[in-house]
């Protein structure tokens, strides 16, 4: 892992505070944004201003402390003593926030995206890590780290770990969890409420998107799209379609899924899960985003067929030059 140094270090004159993570806010990027309010808020008086700017909120995450101190407009204008940045590949993902981040006196990124080149005054990034709640973790005091900051840790640990069942998954990311519940947390609770419980109409939505699903690349790609007409007919928004990439992936012979949904005319969001074989990332990139090895997403333009025709000429790629390897070792 990097080496880092404890928040304390960065708040030397520091009055004034703004905080945002990425735009379609994940468990992670929520997460981070909060526990990182919290600490601030609880240990450090000094500070007089403490404001997070997100997008929607996904519902599974509303049980969580602080809810009421997020904003989703920034059309007031700041100058922040400092700006923080979490779990935010490109400083173009933080959306109307990042005015906030151009102005401010200084700027701290903390995130473990692979792709994230360090747009930040000061940058801790570490791309090894499963989550930046677990990265925040070792930057925080432990024992300063309250049950309630615990808790909200924990949320970004798990969804983007998915229960510690992904790859990014380590003995350390084991151990911080394990330290996160000595805290006296009901993880078990947690778990249920922020990851594995949906509504009635996420269950409907994904029921969709799983049923009109389709494989290509012999069974090793599934590609799933939810167009805004089904949006509008199931009454749902962006946020209530997450998770459903990661349901896709657990498609027995599958290695990539890719699922799409529509953002205007021509216009989608791509998020990519991979099991073993294919860097996610590389494709990512590739098309303007970026994310982890496993997990990552862009956004493109063009007709479905043709996004998805690009997509998986890069998967393909990627396959065959995995069994070419394999064949030559």
């Amino acid at each position: 892992m990097i080496q880092t140094r404890e928040i304390a270090a960065e708040l030397e004159d520091v009055r004034t505070i703004g905080i945002a993570g990425h735009i379609r806010p994940d468990g992670d990027c929520v997460g981070a944004c909060i526990s990182l309010y919290l600490y601030l808020t609880q240990n450090y008086p000094q500070i007089e201003e403490v404001s997070i700017y997100l997008g929607e909120i996904p519902q599974s995450f509303e049980i969580l402390p602080c809810m009421d101190k997020i904003q989703h407009s920034c059309e007031e204008d700041k100058e922040f003593d400092l700006f923080i940045a979490v779990d935010c590949a490109d400083k173009k993902r933080l959306g109307d926030a990042v005015k906030y981040f151009d102005s401010a006196k200084k700027t701290v990124c903390y995130d473990h995206h692979v792709s994230n080149e360090g747009y930040g005054d000061v940058n801790f990034i570490d791309g090894d890590i499963s989550s930046t709640c677990e990265l925040l973790y070792h930057v925080m005091d432990y024992d300063k780290i309250t049950k309630e900051i615990a808790e909200v840790l924990y949320v970004g640990i798990i969804n983007d770990t998915g229960v510690f069942q992904y790859s990014c998954t380590s003995p350390e990311t084991m151990e911080v969890a394990a330290n996160l519940m000595r805290k006296g947390i009901n993880f078990s609770e947690i778990v249920d409420k922020t990851f594995y419980e949906k509504t009635y109409l996420q269950n409907q939505i994904l029921g969709k998107a799983l049923l009109e699903s389709l494989l290509v690349l012999d069974g090793k790609c599934i590609i799933s799209v939810i167009k805004l007409k089904d949006l509008d007919f199931f009454e749902v928004g962006y946020s209530d379609l997450e998770g459903i990439v990661s349901q896709l992936r657990l498609t027995k012979g599958v290695e990539v899924a890719i699922f799409l949904y529509e953002l205007g005319n021509q216009e989608y969001k791509v998020s990519l899960r991979s099991k073993n074989i294919v860097d996610c990332s590389v494709v990512a990139k590739y098309f303007g985003g970026g994310g982890h090895i496993r997990a990552a997403g862009c956004e493109m333009q063009g007709s479905f067929h043709d996004v998805v025709n690009n997509l998986t000429a890069h998967i393909e790629k990627q396959m065959l030059d995995a069994e070419a390897a394999a064949l030559q070792s």
